[in-house]
């Protein structure tokens, strides 16, 4: 069977969504286009967003390939499916724009909340929940039934959901394949910023070491994917690396939920340190102490971030973030980070358990010594997040991305968003309208 793998070119104008928009490496396509060739399949692998590419270019690539199966994703790379933009609209329009008649099949975070919705918003034959890696090489060779996470439309109409969700052996995972992707116009680096001593670096990309993290955490959307830790294997992950690095590569953002917490971390962080190559990160800040950190300084870490979320035991309990570490020792840990990397940063989330005097002496003391400290962020109640079932006091319906989008709009919108959501958040029902 022939499978076209797209991603589309992004847009957030109007969105709450206040991630990075550069384009970045659509590794869910990447990982799955290994599965299926794995599985005998014929793969086109189209990144309209890395590539500029319009939806009429895409189409006369689809129709010189003839595919079986047209699979786009619904948030743009597994960078940012925990934090996704809320709205349908880019993959919405983007299948009305190419018009194929091979069956369409979505991926990501918004059909793994709320798949009928997002089948009636967009108009896709199929939405996998879940993790997909796995369960599209299944779509052409298992009755859908028996396929995790797959929801589509029967003969006569209905709606069918088969039990469970796809969720990846990443044992499985093998060195991902670039010999064929522009690696060269990823010119971003992600998480790194000029003037903070890596200046010198020039070509970046994403690589996903592990997938899933061991906490719980109320904000982290990644209940309904990406949950469950799991380590890819060490020699698969240097092997692409260094593919990376011999096409040019400097820097390396590890998307990883958590960084930091698997068995071989050490061992990858010491062959990294023989590669001429620099690394970013998000992390906590209890998994470190000076020798960790120190290590981190030979394997060229140049940015790492840390979600503190608060300033108190009690703001943290209010997280379920579960920290090892008191305040001062987070502060401390913090100022010895830094004198081994570059950019180090703390994030801080709104909660009303923190003084916000105290919040500033956390900021200036910090700042003072070259740690970047965010002023705290509102929290969206995404539908995979347990914060949302706290919200709202049940699990997420077919009305979720709206529900959510409402409440933050509401809450937010009089006091302001944070210093980070640099415009004015339209309305979900405006925003994927908007043709």
């Amino acid at each position: 069977m022939k499978y076209a793998l797209v991603n589309p070119q992004w847009t957030f104008e109007g969105s709450t969504y206040f991630g990075c928009r550069e384009p970045h490496v659509p590794l869910e396509l990447l990982s799955a286009r290994e599965m299926l060739r794995a599985a005998g399949h014929h793969v086109l692998l189209i990144d309209a967003n890395m590539e500029e590419l319009a939806p009429a270019d895409v189409r006369s690539k689809l129709e010189a390939f003839g595919e079986d199966f047209l699979v786009i994703p619904t948030a743009p790379s597994y960078l940012f499916w925990r934090c996704p933009q809320p709205e349908l609209r880019v993959p919405k329009v983007w299948i009305g724009s190419l018009a194929r008649e091979s069956k369409v099949v979505l991926i990501g975070p918004h059909g793994s909340a709320t798949p009928h919705a997002t089948m009636m918003k967009t108009g896709a034959d199929v939405v996998l929940r879940g993790e997909p890696d796995q369960t599209l090489p299944q779509l052409s060779s298992v009755p859908w039934e028996m396929v995790p996470g797959c929801c589509w439309r029967d003969e006569e109409g209905r709606f069918r959901v088969s039990e469970g969700l796809g969720t990846t052996d990443m044992k499985a995972v093998t060195m991902l394949d670039y010999s064929d992707y522009p690696v060269e116009r990823h010119t971003h680096l992600h998480h790194v910023f000029a003037g903070n001593g890596a200046d010198h670096l020039k070509l970046g990309a994403e690589v996903e070491f592990a997938r899933g993290c061991p906490y719980s955490c109320t904000f982290c959307n990644k209940t309904l994917f990406r949950n469950q830790f799991r380590e890819r294997d060490l020699s698969q992950v240097l092997q692409e690396i260094d593919q990376l690095i011999a096409r040019g590569v400097d820097y390396v953002y590890f998307i990883d939920e958590i960084f930091g917490v698997g068995k071989q971390v050490r061992v990858l962080l010491e062959e990294i340190a023989k590669r001429p190559l620099a690394i970013g990160f998000q992390t906590r800040i209890d998994l470190w102490n000076e020798e960790s950190l120190e290590l981190l300084g030979r394997a060229h870490c140049v940015s790492f971030e840390c979600g503190i979320e608060s300033i108190t035991h009690e703001g943290r309990e209010e997280f379920n973030k579960h920290c090892r570490f008191t305040t001062e020792t987070i502060e401390s840990t913090l100022l010895t980070a830094r004198k081994h990397i570059p950019w180090v940063q703390a994030n801080l989330i709104g909660t009303t358990h923190d003084d916000p005097a105290e919040v500033a002496r956390f900021q200036r003391t910090l700042k003072a010594a070259g740690v970047w400290v965010s002023e705290p962020v509102p929290l969206f109640p995404f539908p995979g997040s347990p914060q949302y079932v706290q919200t709202f006091g049940a699990q997420p319906d077919e009305g979720a991305w709206e529900r959510a989008h409402q409440f933050y709009l509401q809450l937010f919108g009089d006091r302001g968003f944070s210093d980070i959501q640099d415009q004015q958040p339209r309305s979900l029902a405006e925003l994927e309208c908007a043709l």
